[in-house]
């Protein structure tokens, strides 16, 4: 227990009759108190609580025009439920009533009048030992919130790296500068805004899109980097790369890698039911699917791959209109026109 900080703590008095106070101010100097302030108006109660902040208050309780039970019920919403600032009542009215009402606004103790020196001094270092060790138990509280946020923020930024790291590793199998899966990711995230989704989905769509194409890795390269159309047996085994990146994400307990692995499954599965792997329609296609589809649609037909050359804006646009309410959802084909002025590449 810090008997400095005990000594140096802010006293608030509260009696009307001048003589009451001087008295309290000479019993607590005596005692080594140096911060003592007080008022014979309780109507000054509120401005100088807000003012000085004390550690704890004696309040008189039998005032004219307001009296103690009018100021505790000012003082409580100031205080609050969840802090300790220690009132302490001083009357001369013993009765049980008035006591059980005192405490039920707020009170934690009590000095019967008239006074009694020691027992001042002993009634207020008690309670304020209890504030001391009130503040030290929220200061300590705060470190460890900060602690706990601070490692949580690490924790967060390692698992994104790792995400970033395992999309670029499956993507530089078929695109060495890993920029597809960034691009991808950051047109979902405008669709996703267009559309209207609330903050934490948008930002989860975002952060789990690089990962969509995961499953390339399980691919043999012959088929992976072939250059012109794939046979149909070889498209089939294609295909698996949506299950094999559904496997890999789907087990996890971690928001994102679910989302990873439902985008992984189902961004090749198309509006009128004719993708894959599940021949999946309309609605029944998880929304961040949807929306990936026409990212990677629109970031694959703009870009040079292995099997082909990179198709014009205009002729991606032109496709995508084309394919509205049969590959992709209308909704998110007009919220991917709203968003085609936002420097996505830059």
């Amino acid at each position: 227990m810090d008997r400095t900080w005990t000594k140096h703590a802010k006293i608030l008095m509260v009696d009307d009759q001048p003589v009451n106070i001087l008295l309290l101010e000479q019993v607590l100097r005596r005692a080594g108190f140096v911060n003592l302030y007080s008022t014979t108006d309780p109507a000054q109660v509120i401005p100088l609580f807000g003012e000085l902040a004390p550690d704890i208050v004696l309040l008189d309780l039998h005032m004219p025009v307001v009296d103690g039970f009018a100021v505790l019920n000012m003082l409580r919403p100031l205080i609050g439920d969840n802090n300790f600032l220690p009132i302490l009542m001083l009357t001369a009215d013993t009765s049980a009533s008035v006591r059980k009402e005192a405490l039920h606004l707020g009170a934690n103790d009590f000095l019967t009048k008239p006074l009694d020196a020691s027992e001042v001094v002993l009634r207020i270092n008690n309670l304020l030992k209890t504030r001391y060790f009130y503040l030290q138990m929220q200061e300590q509280n705060q470190l460890l919130e900060q602690r706990v946020l601070e490692r949580t923020t690490e924790l967060e930024n390692a698992q994104l790296e790792i995400l970033h790291l395992l999309a670029r590793t499956a993507e530089y199998r078929d695109d060495e500068t890993g920029h597809h899966t960034q691009r991808v990711g950051r047109m979902a995230r405008h669709i996703a805004l267009a559309l209207g989704l609330p903050q934490h989905e948008i930002e989860l769509i975002e952060q789990a899109t690089p990962l969509h194409d995961i499953g390339k890795i399980g691919i043999a390269d012959e088929i992976l980097l072939k250059p012109g159309r794939f046979t149909p047996e070889e498209f089939e085994q294609m295909k698996r790369h949506t299950v094999i990146g559904a496997n890999i994400l789907g087990t996890s307990l971690f928001p994102v890698l679910q989302v990873a692995g439902e985008i992984a499954l189902t961004h090749h599965e198309k509006w009128d039911g004719g993708g894959y792997p599940h021949g999946l329609s309309g609605e029944n296609i998880p929304l961040p699917g949807r929306i990936v589809a026409i990212a990677d649609f629109y970031d694959a037909l703009t870009h040079e791959r292995p099997y082909k050359k990179a198709w014009t804006h205009e002729e991606a646009i032109d496709e995508i209109l084309a394919q509205r309410g049969v590959h992709f959802d209308p909704a998110v084909v007009d919220a991917f026109l709203d968003v085609l002025g936002v420097p996505l590449y830059a």
